[in-house]
């Protein structure tokens, strides 16, 4: 993790057993720690992005909902 930034973060001390536990079960060590928290960061980065992207079509029908998918596949095996 060549480059990266140092990040200092308070949890509940549940948290932190529950997570090194985790780790530890799967033969992981110290340093695996910053990994986990930077793939879980960006999981739930893509999670809230999702949910926004999706709030954005609620207010489409599944019928034009489809139709606008069927388009997009169209466009795309033209392109």
């Amino acid at each position: 993790m060549g480059g990266a930034t140092r990040w200092t973060v308070n949890v509940a001390p549940e948290t932190d057993i529950d997570v090194r536990t985790y780790l530890a079960q799967r033969g992981m060590k110290k340093g695996d720690l910053s990994r986990f928290i930077e793939e879980s960061v960006k999981w739930r980065l893509l999670d809230l992005t999702l949910a926004e992207a999706r709030a954005g079509f609620d207010d489409v029908s599944p019928e034009e909902m489809s139709q606008l998918i069927d388009e997009a596949i169209a466009d795309a095996r033209r392109n």
